[in-house]
């Protein structure tokens, strides 16, 4: 018996053993495969671990000295490198590149590895009409990044448009005026033996030429304004000296329409500039406000002198201006009422040498108005402290423009 069970344990142990260890390893692989691949039955795989593609060395120091706005891409489109000016152009937000044309350039210019440019006219946030003309370079940079660099050229169109704007402007006026005197002259000439009719249309020849030849002064002025070195070398100028010397040259218009102009405020101003220039921008100021007020009212001429500026107010009872014109009063050949400045012999230049007239003495001129109000400019000048040059006396008109009055009290319902 003993022999029997020795040998029977001989025989079974070994197969048990075998059989227990083939067990325990199938299950043993089988909690590793569910391991390392999620999927029982698979063989497990390895894992990519994704990397960030870098920019090359010194890549990051020249962009941020561009005056561009830079924005470098990833292979999958995603924000490697943005600058400053590229979020306050509104061209990224969070962490993507906003407009859809930049990201169409973008996609192509990395699936053909070449550069691309455009002029595109993008929207400068999601609300608004507003909108931003860009120049946009874009360029594969290697390893899956692409660069973006979009310069902005809204000004540099806004400028080309107001050139543009002004040589068909001027083309205009002069052919008004030129086109009138030739048909005057053939009138005169076909009415040679009318006496009456020749004297009617030599006085309208005569009104033309004047229009025409104050349009050609206002554009000459204008572009005498836009030189740096106007008002090189400066003089002190007295401002009482200017206002009366232009309400002066304004008081036979003003007489023809029985409107009063006075002057009061603050005198003895002094300020750094040219006295024939100043004097050009307060006539100006004065006769628009004749131009625009009715019969037998009044404009005031108003100084005031405050902490080193001195202020020309120039207010009237006219038909004042409507808020959406007042944005684009100073531009030139602007009008309100184009067939109202035709009748008064404006020609849209007037308030934009003001402009220029006030910017090249270091000051400004604004404007109040509400229509049935009137309206109200100002023109502010920093003040001098330096006595006033001699200037020569003109003798244009003799008249006589009184004693100086205090224009608040008449005005005082017109004054913001």
């Amino acid at each position: 018996m003993e022999r029997r069970a020795s040998a029977y344990a001989g025989q079974v142990n070994p197969t048990w053993a075998i059989a227990v260890v083939g067990v325990i390893g199938l299950l043993v692989g089988l909690a590793l495969g569910v391991l390392l691949s999620g999927r029982p039955g698979q063989r497990p795989t390895a894992v990519p671990v994704a990397t960030t593609p870098e920019l090359p060395e010194g890549a990051a120091d020249v962009l941020n000295v561009l005056a561009s706005a830079s924005v470098v891409l990833g292979p999958d489109g995603s924000l490697i490198k943005t600058s400053p000016a590229a979020h306050a152009f509104g061209l990224v937000r969070g962490r993507e590149l906003v407009h859809a044309d930049l990201r169409a350039m973008a996609v192509e210019a990395a699936s053909l590895g070449l550069v691309r440019e455009r002029e595109l006219e993008l929207p400068r946030g999601p609300f608004g009409r507003g909108r931003l003309v860009v120049f946009a370079r874009v360029a594969p940079l290697g390893d899956g990044l692409t660069l973006v660099l979009v310069e902005d050229r809204t000004e540099t169109r806004r400028v080309e448009e107001v050139r543009r704007d002004f040589v068909a402007n001027v083309s205009h006026e002069l052919k008004t005026p030129i086109g009138a005197l030739s048909l005057l002259a053939e009138a005169v000439t076909d009415a040679a033996d009318d006496p009456d009719a020749v004297r009617h249309f030599a006085n309208r020849m005569q009104r033309e030429s004047m229009r025409l030849s104050k349009l050609v002064q206002e554009i000459i002025d204008l572009s005498r304004l836009q030189v740096a070195d106007v008002l090189h070398p400066p003089e002190p100028v007295g401002i009482d000296e200017v206002v009366s010397d232009a309400v002066d040259r304004c008081r036979l218009v003003a007489g023809v329409k029985g409107i009063d102009v006075v002057i009061g405020g603050d005198s003895g101003a002094v300020v750094y500039g040219d006295h024939a220039l100043l004097v050009t921008a307060v006539r100006n100021l004065v006769d628009n406000a004749i131009s625009y007020s009715a019969e037998n009212t009044k404009v005031g001429v108003g100084l005031r002198r405050a902490e080193g500026i001195v202020e020309i107010v120039i207010s009237d009872q006219g038909l004042g201006i409507a808020a959406a014109d007042q944005e684009r009063i100073f531009e030139r050949f602007y009008r309100v009422d184009p067939a109202r400045s035709r009748a008064t012999g404006g020609t849209g230049l007037g308030l934009s040498i003001v402009k220029h007239v006030a910017a090249n003495h270091g000051g400004e001129v604004t404007l109040w108005s509400l229509p049935g109000q009137g309206s109200t400019f100002t023109l502010r000048l920093p003040e001098t402290l330096q006595p006033p040059a001699k200037t020569p006396v003109e003798s244009d008109e003799e008249t006589d423009p009184g004693p100086p009055q205090d224009a608040a009290p008449a005005l005082r319902g017109a004054t913001p």
